[in-house]
């Protein structure tokens, strides 16, 4: 008699928060620190000046090492202070302290 009606539509998601970082450490399993730079104007003195954020990002296959520059996204909370993912990786790092000495035919 009485028809339901039922809603088809779809809500559209909102886009996630991303930031790009630099990767500050590796050390621990699946996650990483990502230490986010920005520069902001002194409120009182107006001066330039640098402010640094660092967030916890799961890394599930540990694609990240130190010094890489990459992009995380909000994600649910995973731990107590892991709140975003890994996207992608913008830039590697030089590896630095790969080389052994051998291998640069240093004698030492």
């Amino acid at each position: 008699m009485a028809e339901e009606k039922v809603s088809t539509e779809v809500k559209p998601i909102g886009r996630k928060t991303e930031k790009v970082g630099e990767v500050v450490s590796t050390k621990m399993q699946k996650t990483i620190v990502v230490q986010v730079s920005r520069r902001v104007p002194h409120p009182l003195y107006k001066r330039i000046v640098k402010k640094h954020k660092k967030f916890y990002a799961h890394d599930e296959a540990g694609t990240a090492r130190v010094g890489d520059v990459v992009r995380i996204a909000e994600c649910r909370p995973m731990s107590k202070l892991k709140r975003w993912n890994l996207e992608e990786v913008v830039r590697r790092s030089a590896l630095v302290g790969a080389a052994k000495p051998s291998d640069l035919d240093v004698k030492v």
